[in-house]
């Protein structure tokens, strides 16, 4: 692919943030005070004070479910040197997972987050892996130094929707034999 056609596909991905279904995001050992929306909602993700930070260890499970199908391209995962995440395993349309019974499914990707980009540098993904995606786990595994508490200061997700066909609006054809 030439660097024009790159970046092209680049600029055509949009924030999914608009696309998120709210109602059924949730997020397994955070802190109360420091919750997912401190990341992920368009607002608090900009205020440098807001973090989602996890509790009991270093991990953290993330459910995010989408109001329509959409394509993944790239996720931005920022948090700090030292308590930002290291490990990220992302899931396409996997419910219900759990700490018990993440490590039971391949993930569809997994980025091992660099310094450049906890500073915000986007994690480009496994395109094939993520075209018809509904729902998108993100397992933090571990952070960069090994601390017991893993901070995240935003999560931004880059896409496209997926154009749907109304198989309502289509007109059943006749088998004429």
């Amino acid at each position: 692919m030439s660097v024009e056609s790159t970046t092209a596909v680049q600029r055509a991905q949009v924030d999914l943030l608009d696309f998120i279904d709210w109602s059924g995001v949730e997020c397994l050992n955070h802190k109360t005070s420091h919750s997912l929306v401190n990341a992920l909602k368009q607002g608090y993700r900009e205020d440098e004070g807001l973090y989602l930070e996890s509790d009991a260890d270093e991990q953290l499970l993330i459910y995010i479910p989408f109001l329509q199908v959409i394509k993944l391209h790239s996720i931005v995962v920022k948090g700090p040197e030292e308590e930002g995440p290291k490990t990220v395993k992302l899931f396409a349309n996997k419910e219900h997972m759990g700490f018990s019974n993440v490590s039971d499914y391949p993930p569809g990707d997994t980025a091992e987050l660099s310094p450049e980009n906890l500073e915000g540098k986007p994690v480009i993904l496994k395109y094939v892996k993520f075209q018809n995606v509904r729902s998108l786990t993100i397992f933090i595994e571990d952070n960069q130094s090994g601390a017991d508490i893993t901070k995240v200061q935003k999560i931004v997700l880059y896409g496209t929707t997926v154009e749907t066909t109304d198989m309502k609006g289509l007109k059943k054809i006749e088998d004429g034999h």
